[in-house]
């Protein structure tokens, strides 16, 4: 990487700590080949890591920032299996994109309307085949709660800097999903009280 490359990757602290456990559940739930369709790459941290870690995947990052898809640039720009980012709002449609074998989505739906999530659920369902799979990781509230007191903290934070943000409730985040075609297969409970949530598209 040149000096420049390195001025412009952006670093975000709970991506650094989370792209380990999230890649070890990737790890096991992707298949060996295909593509990758990574919403909300911010950084370009999760990605760069995923990638060099999946070689047999070919990886679409993501993300309406420029800045952002500046910083994914810098991380991913001698990753040969690491596609040019796309600028993709998911409540932008039609999507810059035609297929993908998979969808990921981290740490988003919380920190956008809700309007976000049921745009990106809905655009999933009609890009991804039968088997195909949504990967959602974050914060969670599950039977109507939060899980933890520091999640319902973090909850009237965000609900603070913007009355349409917040933890979603994880049944919800599921109803809407079956509404487009998906199952919920695997709930997997992650460090810092978060979750890994894989949705399969059905025939």
């Amino acid at each position: 990487m040149t000096g420049v490359d390195e001025i412009s990757r952006r670093r975000a602290p709970a991506a650094e700590r989370n792209k380990g456990p999230i890649l070890e559940v990737l790890r096991r739930v992707l298949p060996p080949s295909g593509l990758v369709l990574e919403i909300a790459s911010g950084t370009g941290q999760h990605v760069a890591h995923f990638a060099a870690a999946l070689p047999g995947l070919q990886w679409q990052p993501s993300d309406p920032d420029p800045a952002h898809l500046t910083s994914i640039r810098a991380w991913t720009d001698e990753l040969p299996n690491v596609l040019e980012p796309l600028a993709l709002d998911v409540r932008h449609r039609p999507w810059p994109i035609d297929r993908a074998d998979t969808v990921i989505c981290s740490n988003m739906i919380h920190i956008a309307p809700w309007a976000a999530a049921e745009a990106l659920v809905a655009a999933s369902g009609e890009l991804l085949s039968s088997g195909g799979a949504l990967f959602l990781y974050g914060p969670f509230r599950r039977l109507g709660g939060h899980t933890t007191p520091s999640n319902e903290a973090f909850d009237a934070q965000l609900r603070a800097r913007d009355p349409e943000w917040g933890v979603r409730d994880l049944e919800a985040v599921e109803a809407l999903a079956n509404g487009a075609g998906f199952v919920l297969q695997e709930v997997v409970e992650m460090p810092a009280n978060n979750l890994s949530v894989l949705l399969r598209k059905q025939a």
